[in-house]
């Protein structure tokens, strides 16, 4: 298995260089991330209104950190050659077997340190891309324990009353989605 590397960043996203994933978690390295969070349009069975769905996965439990968190369709690094739109993309078809064209939306940075001694420090990229309702749905086993589609006013309910069970990037991703999306909430 080749050693993973992420791409080092400043405060303006400028490229520094490259870390091995690990040592950058373990120093708390500031480096480039992507969110991808894929929804659907859909009607509400009782009174026909549109919704709009969101497509979450539960992180493996056994991930390097946030195992069995809740968290947005996909997300991890782009590469050092590739774009980071390219590396979304890559990552959204190798974790959920989805081939969708992705519109970013914003990004921010944060800083969250883990029990295990590892701190993600990241520099994220929002993109959204809408799911065309035929492509099938496979998880990448080693990364995705289980996954499901969720309207925005329940996951804005989850999130208040049970922000714990989502990952620390979710929150104010998935505030640049609704943003995105011209969505008012």
């Amino acid at each position: 298995m080749l050693t993973e590397h992420v791409v080092l960043v400043d405060e303006q996203d400028q490229v520094l260089g490259t870390e091995e994933k690990m040592k950058a978690h373990e120093l708390a390295l500031l480096h480039r991330a992507f969110s991808v969070f894929v929804y659907r349009k859909t009607k509400d069975k009782i009174s026909g209104e549109e919704l709009i769905e969101f497509l979450l996965q539960q992180r493996h439990v056994e991930k390097y950190h946030c195992g069995g968190l809740w968290t947005n369709t996909c997300c991890s690094h782009p590469r050092l050659n590739e774009t980071v739109r390219e590396g979304a993309e890559r990552r959204l078809k190798e974790e959920m077997s989805l081939v969708l064209s992705l519109t970013a939306v914003g990004a921010f940075q944060y800083k969250a340190s883990f029990e295990n001694g590892l701190t993600e420090h990241e520099f994220d990229h929002v993109f959204i891309g809408e799911y065309d309702g035929v492509q099938v749905i496979i998880l990448d086993p080693q990364e995705v324990q289980d996954y499901r589609w969720i309207s925005v006013n329940e996951l804005i309910q989850e999130l208040s009353l049970h922000s714990e069970q989502y990952t620390p990037w979710f929150k104010p991703a998935f505030h640049l989605v609704l943003e995105g999306l011209c969505l008012n909430y």
